[in-house]
């Protein structure tokens, strides 16, 4: 199996667009596999201050890899007020660098237990208010809060993002795709009982989706949970995508290098 998808990828160009590479266990073999199965772009947003330099530094070491600068909702309850401070000075003296592409992982997780609902919510206004004054797209994390999500959004003047494994309805999907928004689909999609995000797939238009992993998250159906995703599943995800959306699995594969071309003019 593995030697059939390396022949069938090897000459390919795939784009893992969201990929939190300094989280797995063994990078340089990360890369390595991933371009071993044509994976050549990996876009590796970070999720807190004090990852802020380990992917300026992948991005520094690995041709093709991307960064984006934000603070996850995950880590907003261990984050201090200050951390936006350094946030919004790292991207000040990371905005020439060529790699560096978008605000994120940002935005809000409702799923979470204990959390503090202001606290979070000013997190995200803040880091949005920060896409805007250097009019970068952002990444969009959004669990359990679709709506509120697009209501913060929809209160700057941005410039477009990617909402990063979407799971709204196809009401919501619409809406976010008229603000300039894509939509991420990752592993979700391979699973039989994923109805809703698989429908989704089906209808959006082609210049209006991304495909990423979420390594070492969001596995596909054939890793075990426990066993870490990485970027070299990108293509069989993208076997996925083309049975479902009834297309060859390189237009969709050119698609999303145009969708994160055009709304990231950095990208090679």
């Amino acid at each position: 199996m593995i030697v059939k998808y390396w022949l069938k990828a090897h000459m390919s160009d795939y784009f893992d667009t969201h990929c939190h590479l300094d989280f797995l266990s063994n990078q340089d073999l990360a890369v390595k596999e991933a371009r071993l199965f044509g994976v050549n772009r990996i876009l590796v947003p970070s999720v807190h201050s004090g990852n802020f330099s380990e992917v300026i530094s992948l991005a520094n070491k690995y041709d093709g890899i991307y960064y984006a600068l934000g603070i996850h909702p995950y880590f907003v309850t261990k984050s201090r007020l200050k951390d936006l401070e350094v946030l919004e000075q790292t991207i000040a003296k990371s905005f020439l660098d060529e790699r560096f592409i978008a605000i994120g992982e940002i935005g809000l997780d409702f799923r979470l237990k204990n959390f503090d609902k202001e606290k979070m919510e000013l997190f995200f206004y803040t880091q949005l208010r920060l896409a805007e004054k250097y009019k970068l797209p952002v990444i969009l994390h959004n669990t359990k809060a679709q709506d509120v999500v697009l209501k913060y959004f929809r209160s700057f003047n941005l410039v477009g993002g990617i909402a990063h494994a979407f799971n709204g309805s196809e009401q919501q999907a619409k809406q976010y795709l008229n603000c300039g928004l894509l939509l991420g689909f990752g592993g979700t999609i391979t699973f039989n009982r994923s109805t809703n995000i698989r429908s989704l797939l089906k209808f959006v238009p082609d210049n209006s989706f991304v495909v990423e992993t979420d390594s070492p998250d969001m596995n596909p159906f054939w890793l075990e949970k426990g066993i870490e995703n990485s970027p070299k599943n990108i293509p069989r995800i993208l076997d996925y995508a083309a049975e479902l959306r009834l297309q060859n699995k390189q237009k969709i594969s050119l698609n999303v290098l145009n969708n994160m071309k055009r709304l990231f003019p950095k990208i090679l």
